[in-house]
């Protein structure tokens, strides 16, 4: 068993790539399973993510106007995710030498938290037809009457 561990942390560099081929496979492929997300089943609101893995596999099969009508994100992630795999392939590491220091990661984290937030509160509002902005594909939610 260890040394099935010792293989495994010596090739976890290759993570990245293979997450972000699965996702392009599920792009070509829509019928390929996936997970459902929990508070969507639960209460029927889409959270801020929602969509965002169909998106991403979107923008890796070269779908960009499918892809930011299913989350403006996508193909930010989509771009990170390639970027990580090159990276970690090359340097042979799943955690990249050369990142930001631990507080302008936090700074950078906490920028996209916020801009993730406002763009789901958006779409939200526009669900509930309170703008013209897109709201979600399929509008799971409802006005109240």
């Amino acid at each position: 068993m260890t040394r099935l561990l010792r293989r495994l942390r010596h090739a976890g560099f290759v993570l990245p790539a293979v997450l972000t081929a699965g996702l392009w496979l599920k792009g070509l492929h829509r019928g390929l399973p996936g997970l459902s997300c929990p508070l969507r089943a639960l209460t029927g609101i889409p959270c801020p993510a929602c969509y965002l893995t169909r998106a991403t596999a979107a923008a890796l099969t070269g779908q960009l106007q499918s892809s930011l009508e299913l989350h403006a994100f996508g193909p930010l992630v989509a771009a990170g995710l390639l970027a990580w795999s090159v990276l970690a392939i090359h340097q042979r590491r799943l955690v990249l030498r050369g990142l930001p220091s631990w507080l302008q990661a936090q700074r950078l984290l906490g920028w996209g938290a916020v801009g993730l937030m406002g763009y789901w509160l958006l779409r939200l509002g526009a669900g509930l037809g309170f703008s013209g902005f897109p709201g979600f594909p399929d509008q799971l939610i409802t006005p109240l009457e």
